[in-house]
């Protein structure tokens, strides 16, 4: 399986699966750093990630602005279309099957901005083959007459060694 299938799956997961290991409801990790005025803007990146998680294309592309610019593994998708219509559907069929485990979670809203990072490890398996990866991603929202949406993400990850 390409690394950077595996990079945006990953990354993809990191407000995803949480949910997985408590069935279905989030719990933050140990090592969260959200201060009150930054929730609303995580609330919606895990909206993003659970949609993208349950296959719903539809409901996480309502959460990405237009202009959504989508940076990982040396590549670049420069709106919610673009990604929508190919690198989407992969990230929710990774998702299916990967189990993520949330290590660290910061996030910072200041007026109509805000950025979610996280940090997880994501176990899955290419060819049958477990495999554990270190992932990070980082989300920049904007508060919209809509809520927050989603302008950038940055995906990236590498093997655990």
């Amino acid at each position: 399986m390409p690394l950077r299938f595996l990079t945006c799956f990953c990354a993809a997961a990191l407000f995803a699966l949480p949910a997985l290991a408590h069935e279905g409801k989030h719990t933050p990790p140990a090592n969260s750093d959200v201060p009150a005025a930054a929730k609303p803007a995580l609330e919606t990146v895990e909206r993003f990630s659970s949609a993208l998680q349950s296959g719903d294309l539809a409901q996480a592309g309502s959460l990405l602005a237009n202009e959504v610019l989508i940076l990982e593994s040396g590549g670049a998708e420069h709106s919610r279309e673009q990604y929508l219509g190919g690198h989407a559907a992969h990230d929710a069929a990774f998702l299916k099957t990967a189990r993520v485990r949330v290590l660290r979670r910061t996030a910072r809203a200041e007026g109509d901005l805000a950025w979610v990072g996280t940090e997880n490890e994501v176990h899955s398996s290419a060819d049958e083959k477990p495999t554990i990866l270190l992932s990070t991603e980082t989300m920049v929202l904007k508060r919209t007459q809509s809520g927050w949406r989603i302008v950038h993400v940055h995906w990236s990850s590498r093997p655990k060694r």
